[in-house]
């Protein structure tokens, strides 16, 4: 037991000599979505976001960044204009946890004014959360338990796709030193997902008889809204593009504050402290 208690304290030490090289910070900033409902427009109905970020800077040339940023992100095909007569919408919350490497195009360091300010580029992996709903008549509703493309029906062999997945973060930045401890950025990256039901769309359009049977009538309503089948023609047609998977993006302002070791140890200390710790470690 007073190894294990040892180690954990060397450890503990071992972060606090390493305060220098931690960064830790808010960062504000939007998110949107590019998918079936909204292809190609970049920063269309972009919603608000925040979050946490901590940084480890290994040089001046890189660093490695773990966030915790939660937001939302929409679509609407009537405001898009991309297939209006598709007429369906929907809007999701985003909470994401990633880990990124970054590559300082010039030596940077905060406190530095040799080293002051730095573009830079970053990629990395992350796990992400959303639950797409829809509005109808005044009341929002979650989309994957309907299984409004047939999942979980008698019909279709389609499970029900999973709320939470990997994304892949990349993008580019600016950082630049404010003063010997605090620095301030701006970054801008797009995350290319594993789903492609982000917005509840991918497939082809269920059987609204199997549906409303299976799954309640809220379902079949909501799983075709086009302006044109009055008579259920849309059975089987293609209702999204399952080829192509959906994307998310961040953009976004931060300043992270560095975390200084100012205690001065004693070295006659330091190695009374370490002859200890080799002597609990060999002993039985």
């Amino acid at each position: 037991m007073k190894k294990i208690i040892v180690i954990i304290i060397s450890f503990i030490s071992f972060l606090a000599a390493q305060a220098q090289r931690n960064e830790i910070g808010v960062i504000l900033g939007t998110t949107y979505y590019l998918g079936d409902l909204n292809p190609s427009k970049q920063f269309f109905l972009s919603k608000p976001a925040g979050g946490i970020i901590y940084r480890y800077v290994i040089n001046q040339r890189w660093a490695i960044k773990m966030d915790g940023i939660y937001g939302s992100v929409a679509g609407d095909d009537a405001k898009a204009k991309f297939n209006v007569e598709r007429n369906l919408s929907f809007k999701s919350p985003l909470i994401e946890f990633s880990s990124q490497l970054e590559l300082n195009f010039l030596p940077y360091q905060i406190g530095n004014d040799k080293a002051k300010f730095t573009p830079y580029i970053f990629a990395g992996i992350a796990v992400f959360s959303f639950k797409p709903e829809a509005e109808y008549e005044g009341k929002w509703y979650n989309l994957q338990p309907l299984g409004t493309e047939g999942q979980g029906t008698s019909a279709s062999s389609l499970k029900p796709y999973s709320l939470t997945k990997i994304s892949f973060p990349f993008g580019i930045g600016f950082k630049y030193s404010l003063g010997k401890n605090v620095g301030i950025g701006v970054e801008w990256g797009i995350r290319k997902t594993t789903t492609d039901y982000l917005d509840d769309v991918s497939t082809t359009y269920a059987d609204p008889v199997i549906l409303s049977a299976e799954h309640g009538s809220i379902a079949a309503i909501l799983a075709d809204r086009s302006l044109n089948d009055s008579q259920n023609t849309n059975v089987g047609k293609q209702r999204g593009n399952s080829n192509t998977k959906d994307w998310y993006s961040f953009a976004g302002a931060y300043i992270v504050f560095k975390m200084n070791a100012k205690s001065k140890s004693c070295p006659a200390y330091s190695k009374h402290h370490y002859k200890k710790f080799n002597e609990f470690l060999i002993r039985d």
